[in-house]
């Protein structure tokens, strides 16, 4: 599995979160409800903490539906797509139809817990219903199913449907790499490539547009140009293009300049688990595999858990260089038991559970 395919993917299905919570919530800001506090803790991206506050406005008989949302969206959050679906779908039981919005919105959020579970099908199905009762379409419906046709092999109707979802946000960026990534993990880089090319199309001069260039050319392995589009921001201190241009030396084996941006954005920024995971990285391929375990494990030690999935992976991969096999497959087991859908981490825990 791509893991900044899974960044982007979760990075959008909480923006959409955040639009629907903000936007259809009355209750207040009361301290003591639970589902206001798990809304706060959604935002800080602490979903365990989001969980266990939506778990208790659940049994507390607060809002159902805002409730078993705001657990669905935890759950997702934790990689727990199972859990996931099942309180999506409790939360359409508690909708109301007369707010077809709530109902779009939840089944969208459905439709992405299939599609984590690799149930493709239920996914274009659920998608569908969206699109049948969307008067002006909704793109996000169109890229999921056209995902979904993708993994069902009819890329006919997956270019149709993606299309359909460029054309209603022509300037969402995210939109045109979650497409690449569906062809390229079909081996149809090329198709997807076109994708890329019609981002770049994209008009702005601001610094977020910048290090979406930036973000573009370093998918097409254009490292160069990458680095061009990203000096702005770099030296804006713009926190993304900091962390992108850490990749782009990380890609180019240029360990020394990459430790230092990873360092200068705990400098700046306070200490997270994207920057430990990218000094992790580069001790790692140093073979400095000590230094590499303490910065995963303070990144692990941290409350930012949006990095957690990442950390834990490179963990059994330094075990691993370290030919500490046995330490590896205990965290393999345990990362397949956490993140069952990550295809790369079942792997690496059938492979490691045969040595």
């Amino acid at each position: 599995m791509n893991r900044n395919k899974m960044a982007r993917w979760m990075g959008c299905m909480l923006m959409i979160s955040a639009a629907v919570f903000s936007g259809g919530c009355a209750m207040g800001a009361a301290s003591d409800n639970k589902t206001v506090q798990g809304i706060a803790a959604l935002e800080e991206e602490n979903y365990q903490q989001a969980k266990a506050l939506f778990e208790d406005a659940v049994r507390e008989g607060e809002q159902q539906m805002l409730a078993y949302r705001g657990l669905g969206i935890s759950y997702m959050g934790l990689a727990q797509y199972e859990k996931a679906r099942q309180a999506f779908e409790a939360a359409l039981d508690c909708a109301d139809n007369r707010q077809p919005e709530n109902v779009q919105d939840m089944e969208l959020y459905l439709a992405t817990a299939q599609y984590r579970l690799g149930e493709y099908e239920e996914a274009v199905d659920t998608c569908t219903t969206v699109l049948e009762n969307a008067e002006k379409g909704n793109a996000d419906a169109y890229y999921l199913r056209g995902a979904g046709y993708m993994h069902e092999g009819l890329t006919d109707e997956a270019k149709k449907d993606f299309d359909a979802a460029v054309k209603m946000e022509p300037e969402n960026y995210d939109l045109y790499l979650n497409i690449y990534e569906c062809y390229r993990e079909k081996n149809l880089s090329g198709v997807g490539g076109d994708y890329l090319q019609a981002a770049l199309d994209i008009q702005g001069e601001d610094l977020e547009h910048y290090y979406n260039r930036g973000r573009i050319y370093y998918y097409l392995e254009d490292y160069e140009e990458a680095q061009k589009q990203l000096i702005g921001p770099v030296e804006a201190k713009y926190e993304p293009a900091m962390a992108l241009i850490g990749k782009v030396y990380l890609a180019l084996e240029d360990y020394e300049h990459a430790q230092a941006v990873y360092s200068q954005m705990q400098q700046e920024f306070g200490e997270s688990a994207e920057s430990f995971g990218g000094l992790a990285l580069c001790a790692m391929q140093k073979g400095e595999y000590d230094t590499a375990l303490t910065y995963i494990s303070q990144g692990l030690a941290l409350d930012d858990t949006s990095g957690r999935q990442e950390l834990a992976f490179q963990e059994i991969i330094v075990y691993e260089k370290m030919l500490d096999f046995e330490t590896a497959k205990e965290k393999a087991r345990a990362y397949a038991e956490q993140y069952p859908s990550d295809e790369a981490g079942q792997k690496e825990w059938t492979f490691l559970s045969t040595r």
